[in-house]
């Protein structure tokens, strides 16, 4: 991880790589007071983490967990006991309509027909309707969603976003998603909502403590369906990364900007510092 302590110990450090969409483990402003170019790899891992959310979407739908440990523990099973229910048509509420969440609001548009309602801050309703979401407020959103997705980064303004006020206004019937980053909801105010079946179900691929240990509140709900920040994991995913990183840093190094800056106002001390160690002021 990339903060103080490091930079202290690096003067002559540069560029920092987080490898990922996310940039959690970066200090981006003592990085940014340092001189020191940010970048991630947005975008790279994008349709791996969207399919990750559709599946866990269905899953929770169809309550296909659910029926899977029920079948395992009980020989006289009842099926009536698992009716689930169809995405098709449905509402769902996208929390960052970045390059994941797009991806994930044209999956559901246009596989399963469904209404996109979408938060973020920083796009404009124009934009949010060019990338298949309707704009609306955070809490609208959580009321009117059948399905809530958290797609955004971990920053300031989202650490600790979704608690037990968020979770109070979701339908009894919604799910909460999450592939994002832990932190970003309240594992215990979801433990509760969950308890008290104020919202059906959640899918979490992020966790406060990753992974999370095997007696984990969360991990005891059957309508909880659980992987280890596996959303991103994929072959395809992981090659897509690497050569984003790899193109990333070869250009910065031969003087070009970087397409995926996290702190782009550092870009004048950088430059300079750039310049002080190549003999040359980058373009």
């Amino acid at each position: 991880h990339v903060h103080q302590d490091l930079l202290q110990r690096a003067p002559n450090l540069l560029i920092v790589s987080s490898n990922g969409a996310g940039f959690d483990p970066v200090d981006v402003d003592a990085c940014t007071a340092a001189g020191v170019l940010v970048v991630n790899q947005s975008g790279g891992n994008a349709n791996s983490v969207a399919e990750h959310a559709l599946g866990m979407l269905l899953t929770l739908s169809k309550r296909i967990i659910e029926a899977d440990r029920a079948l395992r523990r009980d020989p006289d099973v009842n099926r009536n006991a698992l009716i689930g229910t169809e995405a098709q048509g449905k509402t769902i509420g996208i929390v960052g309509l970045g390059n994941v969440g797009r991806r994930i609001a044209e999956l559901c548009k246009g596989l399963l027909g469904m209404r996109v309602l979408a938060y973020d801050p920083y796009l404009s309703a124009t934009e949010m309707a060019a990338r298949g979401g309707e704009k609306v407020e955070l809490d609208d959103l959580l009321r009117a969603s059948d399905y809530v997705s958290i797609n955004c980064p971990l920053a300031r303004d989202t650490r600790g976003m979704i608690g037990a006020r968020q979770f109070a206004l979701m339908q009894p019937h919604a799910y909460y998603i999450t592939t994002a980053r832990g932190f970003i909801h309240d594992e215990a105010a979801l433990f509760e909502a969950l308890r008290d079946k104020r919202i059906a179900g959640a899918g979490l691929d992020v966790w406060d403590k990753e992974p999370p240990p095997p007696d984990h509140p969360l991990l005891q709900f059957d309508n909880v369906l659980a992987s280890p920040h596996t959303a991103g994991v994929t072959r395809e995913a992981r090659a897509n990364m690497g050569k984003i990183a790899a193109e990333q840093m070869l250009g910065a190094l031969d003087g070009k900007r970087p397409p995926r800056l996290i702190n782009p106002e550092v870009w004048p001390a950088y430059a300079k510092r750039f310049e002080r160690a190549f003999g040359f002021m980058p373009g």
